[in-house]
């Protein structure tokens, strides 16, 4: 009865999950964790004390902090739908009191992930793109140094992230959207939603920039630019096993892993300044900063950066530049002080 039951709240706990709007593939990686730790213990989840948890995760269940921590999450999500709807029943038929093993001394705590980070200057990242475009020419490879730099570029401009990019396809590039042309990403999801899809902007540099690669650069690589999987940016060699089997196949995608490489590696070479070594997020702060400073409004770099919540958006331009000449609390401030003077004077006639 007790394995039943224990299955029975997992597929009601499933169900809640579903009806609550979650995608398919987060339902599936909710009850994971919990099987995992049951499993492992060979006890049911109402028997699972705290110093079950710890002695796994710090021992035999130990992964990334990132991993751990989203695991244990959940188990503490489940452990809230089973006091809630069955603590009752399990404290009748078990004689157990449903506790969840997440306590106040191993709950996760976010560690920085959304620390403060300052990316370079405007100029600074101006002085970069163009050392790095003047370089092209003379690359070992030349086709897969300008697909890096115009990644990058296009990563700055639009704000997209690593993950994001790499895997626009080509014929998601939609040049008659909007001024200057869209491409569609598939957004992160928040919350189990899944992936949020998004037009990302490419603007008048990056629409010039991207139609130069598209027409120059991307059919030097060595797949199909026609196939209706080939990726916008594409590795430079086939897939093993379609090159054996003779089928024709696109390209694998950039992974992000590969991006952030790239990133580090240009800016070790190209990047002048204080700061000196970009990565795919740090690129994404700089694109809020800096379309911030130069007079986008809250709402609208949290609309490019494809934020639910604007408190989120805050987060990207803590540093924005203090100059009075740009956007920011202190140009706000600024004016209101101003229009105030003006209406002093208009009512007063003096600034006294």
């Amino acid at each position: 009865m007790r394995g039943g039951f224990f299955l029975d709240t997992l597929a009601e706990y499933r169900w809640a999950r579903d009806a609550a709007g979650l995608a398919p593939s987060t339902l599936d990686q909710l009850i994971k964790p919990v099987i995992e730790l049951c499993d492992y213990y060979s006890l049911a989840p109402w028997r699972i004390t705290p110093r079950h948890l710890d002695n796994y995760f710090a021992g035999p269940g130990e992964r990334a902090r990132g991993t751990t921590r989203q695991k244990i999450t959940r188990i503490d999500a489940y452990f809230a739908f089973l006091e809630q709807r069955y603590a009752g029943e399990i404290a009748r038929a078990f004689g157990a009191m449903v506790e969840s093993p997440v306590d106040p001394f191993n709950r996760p705590r976010h560690r920085g992930d959304f620390g403060l980070r300052i990316p370079p200057s405007a100029q600074a990242m101006t002085d970069f793109f163009r050392r790095w475009r003047t370089s092209l020419p003379e690359a070992r490879k030349y086709a897969v140094a300008a697909r890096d730099y115009v990644m990058s570029k296009i990563a700055y401009l639009s704000g997209a992230r690593a993950s994001e990019l790499s895997l626009v396809w080509l014929n998601e590039v939609f040049w008659h959207h909007g001024q200057w042309g869209r491409f569609l990403i598939h957004g992160k999801g928040a919350r189990g939603s899944g992936s949020r899809d998004r037009g990302a902007y490419l603007f008048a540099e990056g629409r010039e920039l991207l139609w130069w690669y598209v027409e120059e650069i991307r059919g030097l690589f060595p797949d199909d630019p026609e196939h209706p999987q080939a990726p916008l940016w594409p590795s430079e060699r086939l897939p093993v096993a379609s090159v054996k089997l003779g089928v024709d196949a696109p390209c694998n995608p950039v992974t992000p892993s590969t991006f952030r490489a790239v990133l580090k590696t240009a800016s070790g070479l190209y990047l002048q300044g204080p700061v000196t070594h970009l990565f795919p997020h740090l690129v994404r702060h700089a694109s809020a900063t800096h379309n911030y400073e130069r007079g986008m409004t809250l709402w609208e770099v949290q609309r490019l950066l494809g934020h639910e919540w604007s408190s989120t958006t805050v987060r990207y331009i803590g540093t924005a530049h203090s100059d009075p000449e740009l956007a920011g609390p202190e140009r706000i401030y600024t004016a209101a002080a101003t229009r105030a003077a003006q209406r002093l004077i208009t009512s007063t006639g003096s600034l006294r």
